[in-house]
């Protein structure tokens, strides 16, 4: 009787194994994603229990194959780098998180209130330069590791776009004022001292921010207007920027505006004025040739509009073409009449970093007779922040063919002594903004005599920019600044008055020495 009690228990063991087996080959077909081996399963586990084993192999390459295809599907939706999501995942995050919320029958459906913050990190590709590609992706690393570190707010996705450009999505946001703080909080997470190497880098970053649905109703938009926000951030230099319709080059008034500058562009509508700069004593170091536009049944458009609206719209190029035209043209009319002064053009990062700029300037100058030293090309500290190689390629060509060069707007932006050192520049210009305020703030005044110095150290002449008034002209030369330019000499002119004007300062000093035919003016010494 016990025997046959054992029997009992090891058939009934024996059964609840195989059902469990066959449970277990079962569920693995289903996980495996082999559904449709399903029924070929059931028959076998119920009639040949014996032959599931067999089914081991295939549900090892349907497993395999599962793996591999959840693997690809992660791959395509996280960055390989710093493991953060990439911008296919953001936008699919993104479309989920704007979604939109059940209403009451009759009314509206309620968008969900989205934001997006967008940065980029200023400097970094000099960085990447000076360090080293390997040195590079461990900061972007760290930067990553820092914004998730950051971000608590539960459903937000922290996201490398490409390159040194991050983006942040915040879901169910509240006011305009707490997402900014938000955006500010980031910002100084950011810019907490990184260690390197053993070097301190301290990194600065441009920030642009969308909302949905007061700016975007879906994915795509949301995200290039916060591209937009933060160029015009970088652009102003402000740090955060939150999207306005205004700073969009696609609405029908920029678009407008874009159509009617290339028109005019075409036309020749648009005139350059040339604005003097003097010496202390009288004598003419140059002139600046500058932009005026007076829109067709507009009337005039703001230099800083329109060259703004240049520079985002890939018109810049164009309209610098059409400058460096013009004034190298006056320059050869000048110089027939026997006037040797040197013409200064304003070129922006963009046109130097222009395949074959330095040889087409050459090329323009050769064709109307003109030797390079007469003119001069305007450069801002904003070229220091771009492409470091291609730049001082580029204006080292420049140098080779005798042309001047002259930083401008000193002061503004983030320029290392070291680099300014080694630009091939022969002027510096202190920007009007510290200059028209040095009379009445001590700070300013500080700032424009330490450039003053710091030029002079390097063998540069300066010229101060926006000078107004006497007393103005009176500190700037006790300082020791080489040149002035502003209303106090003269406005910009239109060519045929600039010609008036340098014919009476030309009767005036009679003295411009016969080198002045191949080389610049030069402003003198400053005093001891």
């Amino acid at each position: 009787m016990e025997c046959t009690s054992r029997f009992g228990r090891a058939v009934v063991q024996s059964d609840r194994t195989g059902q469990l087996v066959r449970a277990a080959v079962l569920v693995g077909v289903l996980v495996a994603g082999g559904a449709p081996m399903l029924p070929l399963a059931l028959l076998a586990a119920r009639h040949a229990p014996q032959l599931l084993p067999l089914f081991a192999v295939p549900l090892a390459v349907f497993y395999g194959a599962w793996r591999i295809a959840r693997q690809r599907c992660r791959d395509q939706e996280t960055d390989a780098l710093t493991g953060l999501a990439n911008r296919a995942a953001l936008l699919w995050a993104a479309r989920e998180a704007i979604g939109a919320e059940p209403a009451p029958a009759g009314e509206r459906r309620r968008a969900n209130r989205v934001a997006l913050v967008l940065f980029d990190l200023d400097r970094f590709r000099s960085l990447n330069d000076t360090l080293g590609h390997a040195a590079g992706d461990r900061l972007l690393v760290q930067v990553g590791t820092r914004l998730r570190r950051a971000v608590h707010c539960p459903g937000a996705v922290v996201a490398r776009i490409s390159g040194d450009e991050f983006a942040v999505l915040l879901p169910e946001v509240g006011g305009d004022e707490e997402l900014l703080g938000a955006a500010r909080r980031l910002a100084a997470e950011l810019a907490e001292p990184v260690f390197l190497d053993g070097i301190q880098l301290v990194l600065e970053s441009s920030a642009g921010l969308a909302v949905s649905p007061d700016h975007a109703a879906d994915a795509e938009t949301l995200l290039r207007r916060a591209d937009i926000a933060m160029a015009h951030a970088q652009r102003s230099r402000s740090g955060i920027e939150m999207y306005q319709p205004e700073q969009d080059a696609d609405t029908p008034e920029r678009l407008g505006l874009l159509a009617d500058l290339r028109r005019a562009l075409d036309n020749s509508e648009v005139k350059i004025h040339y604005q003097p700069k003097v010496a202390f004593d009288g004598h003419v170091v140059g002139l600046e040739a500058l932009v005026r536009w007076d829109r067709v049944g507009r009337g005039p458009v703001s230099p800083e509009e329109f060259v703004g609206l240049a520079e985002s719209t890939g018109l810049m190029p164009q309209l610098t073409d059409y400058v460096l035209d013009a004034a190298v043209a006056q320059l050869a009319g000048w110089r027939a009449e026997g006037m040797t002064v040197q013409v200064a053009v304003n070129v922006s990062p963009r046109d130097v970093l222009r395949p074959g700029f330095a040889g087409s300037v050459a090329d323009r100058l050769a064709r109307h007779g003109v030797p390079a030293g007469a003119l001069q090309l305007e450069i801002t500290e904003r070229l220091l922040l771009e492409d470091g190689q291609l730049a001082a390629a580029t204006l080292e060509e420049l140098r080779r063919h005798g042309v001047g060069m002259s930083l401008d707007d000193f002061g503004t932006g983030y320029s290392s002594l070291v680099r300014l050192r080694r630009l091939p520049v022969g002027e510096l210009k202190i920007d009007r903004s510290f200059v028209s305020r040095m009379v009445a703030d001590d700070h300013d005044a500080a700032v424009v005599l330490c450039s003053v110095q710091l030029a002079h150290s390097l063998g540069l002449t300066v010229v101060a920019e926006g000078v107004e008034d006497d007393e103005t002209w009176e500190r700037l030369h006790d300082m020791g600044c080489d040149a002035v330019q502003g209303w106090l000499v003269s406005a910009a002119l239109p060519a045929d008055q600039a010609t008036a004007w340098l014919r009476i300062r030309n009767a005036a000093w009679p003295a411009l020495d016969s080198a002045a035919e191949e080389t610049p003016v030069q402003a003198p010494a400053p005093p001891p």
